[in-house]
């Protein structure tokens, strides 16, 4: 008789859910988190709630569009332990980003320092910085393409750098940077620690009261199953004071969230993260995404990220019978829930899956499968299989 065990109700809990909320995927095996998250039922049914309000406006009050964000605000911050302040809300990861390159006090001769395979969304906003005379230094990669922390350990020690800028997780093969340690590292240097977050937050934990970061942005359509046009930017408490935005939208400013005396100009920015919003904002988008938050806390980021990295055990069992090459990391400081796969024949095997309705990426020379809490061990075996095949 099997004795039943926590990590049993974990999946009963999470396949009960997986019907109930992503009832399609009774057909297609999706393993592409890491490019696009799907959206919940409970969310489209939100969606749907709002946009027939917004066919006849009066419906929507100005009171209820605010508290629509505010809400969003406090699920982010709710999020990674944040206070509600220190967010703002963004469209996407890149407008965090590019505020972080705009705003930080980095000057000539000041080096920017990022790994050398970051996703470009945090990469462009840096290189403009060279025409201002800043240098950006792409940290080398260890041999297996990872971010090698050891020598962006070693570079912090130079007192001319400034910032570094890394991703929680790695796109391209699922490395989870140890926040906690570069972190550290960057508080006794004195430097600027910005987090590209949007392929962590979802399948991974992070506190920032824990893990001090200055600025943390996030798009919220891949791991956060929110909306396209949803996401967030984290500024830590000591810099929201000293950093203005360059670009800034009318209601960044003190005064402006009273609409019957908009033209009583007070160029003053308000003190928390609203400073850095563009309004206006797409509200639907960001009702959806505080549904989906409120969703994966209700499940607990703890038991998501237990379970994702149990349904990857199929695929590294294989791996390390020599079926084929695992190219992610396994060990737990730095694995996530992306795993990813070089069998000898990569487009023959990426057309089995296609034809067997598995639904993932080809990236970087690997097979990029980022399974979520509603996807199971029997799926995941059976792409095992398939990926075996050669």
């Amino acid at each position: 008789m099997k004795v039943a065990t926590a990590g049993d109700a974990l999946r009963e809990r999470f396949r009960i859910l997986r019907e109930k909320e992503f009832p399609w995927t009774a057909e297609t095996t999706y393993l592409n988190n890491a490019s696009i998250g799907p959206i919940p039922e409970r969310t489209r049914r939100c969606l749907d709630a709002f946009n027939a309000r917004r066919t006849a406006p009066y419906l929507l009050p100005d009171t209820d569009l605010q508290q629509i964000l505010r809400d969003a605000r406090a699920a982010a911050a709710r999020l990674i332990h944040s206070d509600v302040t220190e967010i703002g809300l963004a469209t996407n990861t890149s407008h965090g980003l590019s505020l972080a390159a705009s705003a930080l006090p980095i000057r000539k001769g000041d080096i920017v320092l990022v790994p050398d395979k970051e996703f470009p969304a945090n990469v462009y906003p840096w290189l403009l910085l060279r025409d201002k005379g800043v240098d950006v230094e792409f940290a080398p990669s260890t041999p297996e393409g990872w971010p090698n922390e050891e020598y962006l350990l070693e570079r912090l020690t130079d007192p001319r750098v400034r910032v570094l800028a890394i991703s929680f997780v790695q796109f391209s093969n699922g490395y989870r940077a140890d926040l906690n340690r570069l972190s550290e590292a960057c508080r006794e240097h004195n430097v600027f620690f910005v987090v590209d977050a949007i392929q962590g937050l979802g399948q991974c934990t992070l506190d920032v009261r824990e893990t001090p970061i200055d600025i943390l942005a996030s798009g919220g359509q891949k791991w956060l199953l929110s909306p396209w046009g949803s996401g967030f930017v984290y500024v830590r408490q000591a810099l929201l004071e000293v950093l203005d935005p360059v670009v800034c939208g009318w209601m960044a400013f003190e005064g402006t969230d009273d609409f019957t005396q908009l033209t009583d100009y007070q160029p003053k920015f308000h003190l928390d993260g609203r400073r850095f919003e563009m309004i206006t904002l797409p509200f639907q988008d960001f009702m959806g995404m505080t549904e989906s938050l409120t969703m994966l806390m209700e499940l607990g980021l703890e038991n998501i990220a237990a379970y994702t990295r149990l349904l990857k055990e199929p695929l590294l069992r294989l791996g390390d019978e020599g079926r084929f090459d695992i190219t992610s990391p396994t060990d737990s400081s730095h694995e996530s829930a992306i795993v990813c796969v070089a069998p000898r024949n990569l487009t023959g095997a990426f057309q089995r899956l296609n034809e067997a309705n598995v639904v993932c990426s080809m990236r970087e020379g690997s097979i990029r499968l980022s399974p979520h809490f509603y996807n199971t061990v029997e799926e995941m075996e059976r792409v095992a299989g398939i990926l075996a095949e050669g």
